[in-house]
């Protein structure tokens, strides 16, 4: 068996180690997502800012904290799409009526990898060599998963 990239939960920085468990490498540190992070705030705020600056809408949305990251280390859907664009790779909502999503619920063995998100915690189930590994960082190791539980899910 190839060698298995895993990393184990360190602070709040489940996105992190779960963008690298896909990549398999130590790719991305926290502060290359709270930049990324920073960026998507930035555009957000021009955005915001075309309804003008003495909008309510624009003032409410500059009191609120960023939706993309905070000093925790958790980071958005939004920032770990951008992480993955730097590799050419599309994150894609699991739901979506894209072909590629139609038939990764049919069979999601027809597929690389899956980014999770539970209780605000994310995670990496992924396909390497012939199995499928649980890489949740709060795992001390890569957890096997059956032919059975990747069917089933």
């Amino acid at each position: 068996m190839e060698f298995i990239f895993h990393e184990k939960q360190e602070g709040s920085l489940c996105a992190q180690h779960c963008l690298n468990a896909i990549l398999q490498g130590s790719y991305f540190t926290a502060i290359d997502l709270a930049e990324l992070g920073r960026r998507l705030d930035e555009s957000e705020q021009e955005h915001m800012a075309e309804a003008g600056y003495s909008s309510e809408e624009y003032k409410y949305f500059m009191k609120q904290p960023s939706s993309n990251y905070d000093d925790s280390g958790f980071f958005s859907i939004q920032v770990l799409q951008e992480a993955l664009k730097v590799w050419n790779l599309e994150l894609i909502p699991f739901n979506s009526s894209e072909p590629i999503c139609q038939e990764a619920r049919k069979d999601p063995r027809t597929q690389k990898a899956f980014i999770c998100n539970f209780k605000e915690h994310w995670f990496t189930i992924r396909h390497i060599g012939n199995q499928w590994f649980n890489l949740n960082s709060l795992l001390t190791s890569p957890e096997l998963l059956s032919e059975t539980f990747c069917l089933c899910s």
